[in-house]
């Protein structure tokens, strides 16, 4: 059975907090905390993305015209 992509990214993106956690644990340099919290904040933008993009599309789908504008306006936010 194919695992869930998202899950998948999710369970991804709390190992990288887990590692961030350990760099500051054991005080790396804020620019290489930094870099790997930039690094989350586009892992979790990308999952937003996606979320939002598969809505979309069920939305179409639907004809549910007013929750895809609502999900359109959260996509461009992104």
């Amino acid at each position: 059975m194919a695992k869930d992509p998202i899950i998948a990214s999710l369970n991804r993106i709390r190992g990288q907090v887990d590692g961030i956690i350990k760099m500051y644990e054991t005080e790396r340099p804020c620019v290489e905390i930094a870099r790997q919290l930039a690094a989350v904040r586009n892992s979790v933008g990308k999952v937003a993305k996606d979320m939002l993009t598969c809505e979309a599309g069920v939305c179409s789908k639907e004809h549910d015209r007013e929750q895809l504008n609502l999900v359109i306006k959260e996509l461009l936010r992104y």
